[in-house]
């Protein structure tokens, strides 16, 4: 059991690095990360959101933020098993990302 906790965050901190080793050019490997932080990482949309809208509007952005980091939540989820799944094919073109902020965490 702890070996396999040991290997699970083992290829987390890999995957961490190699998607700020190359910050500019989209690759299959960050296409990967991008795919597994979505997938895991998720339920941050909605603290992102929320953080966001409150930055942009004031307090009437908690409200908001709140209901647009819920249907996020789902998005975010969604492309992230997309992104993992086709990550060696260059589908969009260069690895592009579909989701803007790249990571969920990049709102914070």
């Amino acid at each position: 059991m702890k070996q396999s906790r040991f290997r699970f965050l083992t290829i987390i901190t890999i995957l961490a690095f190699l998607s700020i080793s190359n910050a500019h050019a989209n690759t299959a490997a960050q296409k990967f990360g991008r795919g597994l932080a979505g997938m895991t990482c998720g339920f941050l949309e909605l603290p992102g959101n929320i953080v966001k809208e409150t930055r942009a509007k004031g307090a009437i952005g908690v409200p908001i933020g709140m209901a647009t980091g819920l249907g996020m939540m789902v998005t975010r989820e969604l492309v992230g098993v997309y992104e993992f799944v086709t990550a060696p094919f260059p589908m969009p073109s260069g690895f592009r990302p579909i989701l803007k902020p790249n990571y969920p965490w990049d709102y914070f």
